[in-house]
């Protein structure tokens, strides 16, 4: 498949930056895959919503660290910016899916985590890398 970067990206600047940096690198598609984190500024779920879709040309839209909100409220505010996005709750699985849908000169972002390893939900912080599930679902993949 084509490349994948892990990045902390969770600001609508940030977003913005890094899908204008990889898309030379994305001769084919280029594939965003992000969500929100709860608890925190919601006026940019909608405008992260809206960069992705005109930075990138697949979007999907997954859980971040929803911490005490309610996850689906989160991805519905993205998602009402991003029309076309997919919406895939579980973030591992929407990593596998990305990876999955990857042609041979596609580039993957996965954002919004980056070097974090761990997923906060409710109040518990649940073990979670982007990047090691990334690598598992390559070895899967392979």
């Amino acid at each position: 498949g084509g490349a994948i970067v892990v990045d902390y990206a969770h600001t609508p600047d940030a977003l913005a930056t890094v899908l204008t940096a990889l898309r030379p690198h994305a001769r084919g598609r280029l594939l965003a895959l992000f969500g929100c984190g709860g608890d925190r500024d919601p006026g940019k779920r909608p405008m992260m919503g809206a960069i992705a879709s005109r930075g990138a040309d697949v979007v999907i839209v997954t859980d971040d660290n929803p911490r005490s909100e309610d996850p689906a409220a989160i991805r519905a505010a993205i998602l009402a910016a991003a029309p076309g996005a997919l919406e895939i709750a579980d973030r591992a699985e929407a990593i596998r899916a990305g990876i999955a849908a990857l042609g041979p000169d596609d580039a993957l972002l996965v954002a919004g985590k980056g070097h974090e390893t761990g997923q906060i939900i409710g109040e518990r912080t649940l073990p979670f890398s982007d990047a090691e599930v990334a690598r598992a679902a390559l070895q899967e993949a392979a």
